[in-house]
């Protein structure tokens, strides 16, 4: 099968399954996300084989934690949101991009394609307000989105420095194409316990 197309579908069964698990009902969402948080504590704990794990553990439990305490519409919220940011910052990264943000750590991340991703954020919460989360939510989509790119490529960074110190490209194969379940969920990381804390102070 093609690469391409081989990514493509097996990326499209993560988010319908993403999807589903998370808004089919309050026990598939805990269930998914104790299965995630299993399969991303495992590939963790391969990653720093012979290092020191206290933090990068702390760094899975807390945000697979914390998730459990968040209203749906929240995660539905932060999923749209950091897709849009992700393949936008890719696209426009790959077509524009030239200067770098943290080379040593993630030597494709580029500045123009932060920048793209962050523009597009805004307009997908714009769109989330209008067509999709109920009139009466307490939380600024806008507001979010303003925050959530930083946080989504600082989730990033700190996982591409722990498969750097361990020599790897990716976590594990757990999605083909895609690599294991922590590349896939790296950039809600920091974003779960930064949206956790805002929507605990409005």
């Amino acid at each position: 099968m093609n690469q391409t197309l081989k990514r493509a579908l097996s990326g499209a069964i993560y988010v319908v399954i993403m999807w589903f698990g998370t808004f089919y009902s309050q026990l598939s969402f805990h269930i998914l996300f104790a299965v995630i948080l299993l399969v991303c504590l495992s590939e963790m704990y391969k990653l720093r084989k012979g290092k020191t794990k206290i933090l990068a553990f702390l760094y899975v439990v807390s945000p697979l934690l914390l998730i459990h305490f968040l209203e749906t519409e929240l995660v539905l919220l932060m999923f749209i949101l950091t897709w849009t940011f992700d393949t936008f910052a890719y696209l426009v990264g790959m077509k524009f991009g030239k200067h770098k943000i943290l080379p040593s750590v993630s030597p494709k991340k580029s500045w123009e394609g932060f920048i793209g991703g962050f523009v597009f954020t805004i307009i997908a919460a714009y769109l989330s307000t209008m067509y999709f989360l109920p009139e009466n939510t307490v939380y600024c989509p806008i507001v979010i989105s303003i925050f959530l790119p930083f946080t989504a490529t600082l989730g990033d960074f700190i996982e591409s420095h722990y498969k750097r110190e361990a020599g790897v490209k990716d976590t594990g194969n757990f999605i083909p194409g895609h690599g294991g379940m922590l590349d896939r969920m790296d950039a809600f990381m920091i974003s779960i316990p930064a949206l956790y804390i805002y929507h605990n102070l409005i």
